[in-house]
């Protein structure tokens, strides 16, 4: 048995200009400077609180409970104005399914919004769970979402995590599985390298090679 898991952001979906859309909206509300996409790049992959606690200004940490509130005010009804699958990802996921690979999105993205944007740019595709950032476990890295996502499969699976930060390849790292990082992401190879990916995709079509190889 094989299975794959997905990261959300930066990996399945490019949905940075949503999320600096509701930082920024947060930011404004309060008066503080806003940022640029290349900035939010930086920003992600730890959940949305820590978002918001990056993109304060530094002697404005405190606030981030506040800017997280205001957050989640926009991107609750904004999450898919500007997000959209990148070029591939679909076919990629279609192959992987025909060929018997189990396939799952593990995400620090707010959950419900995750499985929303999930079922919308990919209503086709049958995942076995989308887990997202809540407070019943720990974010990624923590193996926690891994775990609930594996529980109940065969012990003889191949185990493959997918994305596009040093988060997902730490994640992969804490579980014993495999890791593929993906360069079209917010992070880049650079970091991806530098955390020890197993396997470095190119493009989306890489996956399928890597995975089926």
């Amino acid at each position: 048995m094989t299975t794959a898991i997905f990261d959300l952001d930066g990996t399945l979906a490019d949905t940075i200009e949503d999320l600096a859309d509701a930082v920024n909206y947060g930011l404004r509300i309060l008066g503080f400077p806003e940022h640029d996409i290349n900035s939010y790049k930086k920003f992600v992959g730890n959940g949305a609180m820590k978002l918001c606690f990056r993109a304060l200004p530094d002697d404005k940490k405190d606030m981030a409970e506040k800017l997280h509130s205001l957050f989640i005010e926009y991107y609750s009804c904004h999450y898919l104005d500007k997000t959209c699958l990148y070029n591939g990802i679909s076919e990629v996921l279609n192959e992987l399914s025909e060929k018997g690979v189990t396939l799952a999105v593990a995400t620090n993205k707010p959950q419900t919004e995750a499985r929303e944007i999930v079922s919308a740019l990919l209503p086709d595709i049958d995942f076995i769970n989308i887990l997202g950032g809540c407070s019943e476990r720990p974010k990624k890295p923590d193996s926690a979402v891994i775990d609930e996502i594996l529980y109940g499969l065969p012990e003889e699976n191949t185990v493959y995590m997918i994305g596009d930060s040093n988060v997902d390849i730490q994640t992969a790292k804490n579980c014993g599985i495999i890791s593929i990082g993906c360069i079209w992401g917010f992070r880049g190879r650079q970091e991806l390298e530098s955390a020890g990916a197993d396997f470095i995709a190119d493009s989306p079509a890489d996956i399928t090679k890597i995975i089926l190889r």
